[in-house]
């Protein structure tokens, strides 16, 4: 992958590689947040595992793949992809969550929409 992050150096990556690399098929796309807040607005393609399921759907996330998970603001994201990379996954923390996302003018779903509140 060309200007992947080196495995086990940083688990932080902008909203932008990302999205570069979501768009390519290169990653998968896991959103940890809770309900109300996946409704209110996420990533397209993104798959939806609130962080108390994200251990027990281990399986179903494909190791061989690298994943990046996101939340809010990146530290949930975070937890997340700390674990993983424990576990031997190649994963990583969108640095800035959802809001620097946002914030950079990148595109939500649906079409209005937003990053939750609180």
């Amino acid at each position: 992958m060309p200007n992947a992050p080196t495995k086990f150096v940083d688990v932080d990556v902008s909203p932008q590689w990302v999205q570069e690399h979501h768009a390519a098929g290169d990653i998968q796309l896991i959103d940890v947040r809770e309900d109300y807040e996946w409704d209110s607005g996420h990533l397209a393609g993104a798959r939806h595992i609130e962080l108390q399921d994200v251990a027990a759907s281990a399986p179903t996330i494909d190791q061989e793949k690298p994943v990046v998970f996101y939340c809010r603001v990146g530290s949930r994201s975070s937890m997340a992809a700390g674990a993983f990379r424990r576990a031997g996954y190649d994963a990583y923390s969108m640095d800035g969550g959802i809001e620097a996302w946002a914030a950079s003018g990148l595109p939500l779903e649906p079409e209005n929409g937003q990053v939750a509140d609180h």
